[in-house]
């Protein structure tokens, strides 16, 4: 059976945010300062997101969850975060939720969180602890999973 990709539930994430911002206003706190802060942590979350996935390009090594990793990135956003593309696929979420301005589109959120957290995040942890053993271990020491 194959899984679906973290991109495939961020962008259902952000189409349920739309809908629930829509249909489901709840509470709105829209303010042109409001919206171009979400607009920033949306368009850094991209590049994040991109940037991290061009650091395992360059070191050889698959983006796609559960492909057999070939290299242990530690380097730029990994020095960081051990998980810098959900990171930034989360202000990404965040971002738009912001930019649209209502408590409804920030409601995927948690659950888009729970579902990387248990789909991939905990998986990749134990394929690449049987990779690269000690290395991977001392990595998960010095820096947190997501921040």
């Amino acid at each position: 059976m194959r899984r679906i990709l973290p991109p495939v539930w961020l962008v259902s994430s952000i189409l349920v945010a739309a809908a629930l911002h829509f249909g489901l206003p709840l509470v709105r706190f829209q303010s042109d300062l409001v919206r171009i802060f979400g607009a920033v942590l949306l368009l850094f979350g991209m590049f994040m997101t991109a940037s991290a996935a061009g650091a395992f390009k360059r070191a050889g090594t698959p983006v796609i969850p559960f492909e057999t990793s070939t290299a242990l990135v530690t380097a730029g956003w990994f020095r960081f975060t051990r998980n810098p593309m959900y990171l930034g696929m989360v202000l990404m979420l965040i971002g738009t939720g912001v930019a649209l301005g209502s408590v409804g589109a920030l409601l995927p959120l948690p659950v888009f969180i729970a579902i990387i957290q248990t789909q991939f995040i905990r998986g990749e942890e134990q394929m690449l602890t049987g990779i690269f053993g000690q290395q991977y271990t001392d990595y998960q020491a010095r820096v947190r999973r997501w921040l």
